[in-house]
């Protein structure tokens, strides 16, 4: 267990608000639970910043005896380091899993014990190496990321801030799909290829989209922003902004039903026989 850290809270600490609240809930879980001190010590109490924490939590995870856990602490601390928008995004992605996930009832839990998200913070530190030319040492973060945490999410694909992974089992996103800003996904889903193309082959992902659980969204296609995808539905095609698609294959079914669909978690249909029986649904 290592001691606290003695010298000053870094200058963030004054306007990070979600740091100090993973430190408030730290403290307040150690006095409820004290057999999680260590845990608690080691990171989060004993760590000067929110960076930190989250390079130390990785680490800890992705180990192993060919690249041991002090080395990949300082690697990551360096990486984000050099890239503070990892950060910037991590938090974010906090916040929007206390939002969502009615399952997280503290800030501190998704750094602790969720891994979806810490499967997207180790695949936003791979993604920094592979831009930046380091490839090898991305694809064995994405083995280490699958095999830990079992979401494969290529080092290649970009990924914006404000997302929420729900249980993450299963979830794969190719190299050269885009997911943008506030967008909520469920287990299962597939950002893939549909294996007939080469180069840019992967779905582009709108702000505000909710994906449900176990749909595939395969090819170089786009999902517009505020839409939804139905759970189990296979898309295939470009999706309008503002809709709800689903099905085998997915069509129109209707509205989103609301503005923000990946905020509100809404995945209910609004039940049109001609549409849903159009879209390949039934009894």
């Amino acid at each position: 267990m290592i001691q606290p850290i003695k010298h000053p809270q870094p200058e963030i600490s004054t306007c990070d608000p979600v740091w100090n609240a993973v430190q408030r809930d730290a403290e307040t879980m150690r006095l409820e639970e004290p057999a999680l001190s260590s845990l608690l010590q080691e990171n989060v109490l004993g760590r000067p910043t929110f960076e930190a924490a989250l390079a130390a939590r990785i680490a800890a995870k992705l180990h192993v005896n060919e690249m041991k856990e002090a080395s990949l602490r300082e690697s990551f601390s360096q990486i984000l380091y050099e890239a503070p928008e990892i950060g910037e995004k991590a938090r974010a992605d906090i916040v929007a899993v206390y939002e969502r996930d009615p399952a997280c009832t503290t800030y501190i839990q998704p750094l602790l014990f969720f891994k979806a998200f810490m499967a997207l913070q180790a695949s936003r530190i791979a993604h920094s190496l592979w831009t930046n030319g380091r490839k090898p040492f991305a694809q064995f973060l994405q083995m280490r990321i699958a095999e830990i945490f079992a979401l494969d999410i290529h080092p290649g694909a970009r990924i914006g801030k404000g997302i929420m992974i729900d249980h993450g089992t299963g979830v794969v996103i190719g190299e050269t799909a885009v997911v943008g800003d506030d967008v909520s996904i469920l287990h299962g889903v597939t950002l893939g290829g549909t294996g007939k193309e080469d180069g840019d082959r992967h779905p582009k992902i709108g702000d505000g989209v909710l994906i449900g659980a176990g749909a595939s969204i395969l090819g170089n296609i786009r999902v517009g922003n505020c839409s939804r995808v139905g759970a189990g539905s296979v898309v295939l095609d470009h999706v309008p902004p503002c809709k709800t698609v689903a099905g085998v294959p997915a069509r129109i079914v209707g509205d989103a039903g609301c503005a923000h669909p990946s905020q509100s978690m809404d995945h209910t249909l609004a039940f049109d026989s001609g549409a849903w029986f159009d879209a390949g649904g039934g009894i």
